[in-house]
């Protein structure tokens, strides 16, 4: 089995440094270690930055925390908590609560870092190159009927095994621009995505080894060490730090061991690390259910899809948020994307955050009502934009519009942020329009009890008019939810093509989503959802303090768990990727179109279940290939 580019890829050339090693990198590892030792800093120009007793389960220096089986440890932050809660409490202060003097601060602290002249240079002159080229290759691969993309029997179409070759008759499905992104440059990274794993999504997983015969277009999973082309390679994947083999069983139920690679994850939705505890924490309830309850009620809610495990997860969602009600789906995408266009139509009116989700966008369009962006965060447009709207009604008529609903998102999955929602909810009531709140990634990761970004920011539940959220992320299961009043949730119910149509949630998944509702509010009669939500937050401020430390250029707020890290050039995406995963590091790379064409990032997840020691040694390797690829662009314009 030949498999060509396979030796950039194997464990053993990422491994870590061990105790064999020379002087020399003795030396280099202690200077990264340096680096990542906190320098103390002054923090009088932000009198309002003192952690205080209300803030989301600080610890003093002195105080204690206890772990998930209960056991008092010392507090793993200690030599930097002061630090970390003066950074969170600074940007509470000024991005949540507006309560800080910006006028000397605002350079340092407001806005997303701007890219370099230079990064940006090179970035369009990187797209610019990766499309001459690709269309070079398309035109010569066109010429002389063969290349990577040209089937091998197309030289005659009446010799073609495929009756769509003959464009007589049949029109392409794809003409040669529209998948040339994907040809031409997706695939050429591919490696980088989609990465299959053979273990549950904790803070530790184990990452399959994949392997290509073509360049990236085609992958497959490498299977066992016999399947490498020498005992030379079998050596180095063995020798590798990170080499671990797991056991997989085919469709003969033959089990044999397949390689894989043990790495840290950093880039789940592992949020309060439910992943990392589920035996201790959900498993004897979840599994319980399967007694009384099948896996699937094969029917929507509307039919018989309806158990009282699904009228528990109601209930309690509500009682969470205190709303009147609420009611669950099937799947965290379609919840924007079936509720939306059931609330809104025709005549109706949508001011959308330029920066919320895919879900959201395909929602509103699918509505009807016309749509309308402000830009991220920017309550003083959003405010222009809906006395506009008052003022001036539907275009061409000049009737005023039925409704009007603003939507932003509690914590943007790209960005890191957290919604201005106090001044949103501000200039809505003001104008008479209606709230609707995206909170995928920060219920259940934000405030002091989880209860998410209207929590932290707070802003009273009874103010937004309708709260969305994901089970995917901080409660380990899946699918989400809409809460609102019960007349809302009552014609939802009907008109709602997630709820009539669509397979109701699973039973059993309902029983997860209860089980961990139980843990975060300790009503399973200990502290585990307590120091959960405290680790996710310390874990999240002490990597982004780390990351902001090394110079690299780090989006967001603190006291979010999401970490986006500008890498701008569309070759360091792949790049950034591979030698993180050499030093067994599992990581997410963003691109175009994902993001702006020049906002090429990785992106950070931190969960409840990751230890001080596992992210700082994720912070060494880090800080090694910020070196490597130049990514240090907050002290260099060159990174």
């Amino acid at each position: 089995m030949k498999l060509r580019g396979l030796r950039s890829l194997l464990p053993g050339q990422g491994k870590l440094r061990n105790n064999n090693s020379n002087n020399g990198n003795n030396r280099q590892q202690q200077q990264k270690q340096q680096r990542l030792v906190t320098t103390e800093a002054s923090f009088d120009e932000f009198p309002e930055a003192e952690a205080s007793s209300t803030s989301s389960g600080t610890l003093s220096r002195d105080e204690a925390e206890f772990d998930r089986y209960g056991t008092t440890t010392k507090d793993p932050y200690a030599d930097v908590r002061d630090r970390m809660e003066a950074l969170a409490a600074r940007d509470k202060a000024i991005f949540a609560h507006h309560s800080a003097d910006t006028s000397t601060t605002a350079g340092a602290v407001e806005g997303e870092p701007m890219i370099p002249f230079f990064a940006a240079y090179t970035t369009y002159l990187g797209y610019v190159v990766l499309i001459v080229c690709g269309h070079i290759r398309d035109i010569f691969a066109k010429i002389i009927g063969r290349g990577r993309y040209v089937r091998k029997t197309q030289k005659s179409f009446t010799a073609s095994s495929y009756p769509s070759d003959d464009t007589s008759v049949f029109a392409p499905l794809l003409k040669s621009w529209e998948n040339f992104y994907t040809r031409r440059l997706y695939h050429r990274i591919q490696d980088c995505f989609n990465r299959p794993i053979a273990s549950n999504p904790g803070s530790r997983i184990k990452v399959l080894e994949r392997v290509s015969a073509d360049g990236n277009k085609t992958m497959e999973l490498l299977g066992s060490l016999d399947n490498l082309e020498n005992e030379q390679q079998m050596h180095e994947y063995t020798s590798g730090a990170h080499y671990v083999q797991v056991v997989s069983t085919d469709n003969e139920q033959h089990s044999k061991e397949v390689v894989a690679r043990d790495c840290l994850n950093l880039g789940s939705y592992n949020y309060l690390g439910f992943a990392d505890d589920w035996d201790v924490t959900c498993q004897t309830e979840v599994l319980a259910s399967l007694t009384d309850f099948s896996v699937s009620t094969s029917a929507s809610r509307t039919e018989f899809g309806s158990t009282s495990l699904h009228r528990q997860v109601e209930r309690t969602v509500s009682d969470f948020l205190k709303k009147e009600d609420a009611m669950c789906f099937n799947m965290g995408f379609n919840t924007n994307a079936t509720t939306i266009p059931a609330l809104v139509t025709r005549g109706d009116l949508i001011v959308s955050d330029s920066l919320n989700h895919t879900s959201i966008v395909n929602g509103a369009r699918a509505s009807g009502a016309a749509i309308r962006t402000f830009r991220h965060n920017d309550t003083k447009q959003l405010e222009q934009i809906l006395e506009e709207a008052i003022v001036m009604g539907r275009p061409r008529t000049r009737r005023p519009w039925n409704r009007i609903l603003v939507i932003v998102e509690g914590i943007y999955s790209m960005e890191g942020e957290y919604c201005d929602l106090r001044n949103v909810v501000r200039v809505s009531k003001k104008y008479g329009a209606y709230v609707y709140l995206d909170e995928a990634h920060s219920i259940g990761a934000m405030g002091p009890t989880g209860r998410g970004c209207a929590e932290y920011t707070g802003v009273d539940t009874k103010d937004i008019d309708i709260m969305m959220g994901t089970f995917t992320k901080s409660f380990g299961g899946m699918g989400g939810y809409i809460a609102a009043s019960k007349e809302v949730i009552e014609v939802l119910r009907r008109t709602c093509a997630g709820s009539a149509e669509h397979n109701a949630l699973s039973p059993v998944v309902c029983q997860q989503i209860i089980t961990s509702f139980k843990v975060i509010m300790g009503r399973d009669g200990t502290n585990i959802g307590k120091q959960k939500l405290r680790a996710l937050r310390d874990n999240s401020n002490y990597f982004r303090m780390k990351l902001t430390e090394m110079g690299l250029h780090v989006l967001g707020h603190y006291d979010s768990p999401v970490m986006p890290v500008m890498l701008y050039n569309p070759t360091k995406i792949a790049a950034f990727s591979r030698e993180c995963m050499k030093r067994g590091l599992a990581v997410v790379v963003v691109g175009f179109p994902a993001v702006p064409i020049l906002m090429s990032r990785a992106r950070f997840c931190i969960s409840a279940g990751h230890t001080r020691p596992e992210l700082d040694r994720a912070l060494l390797e880090i800080d090694e290939i910020a070196d490597i690829l130049k990514l240090r662009y907050d002290r260099s314009t060159f990174g």
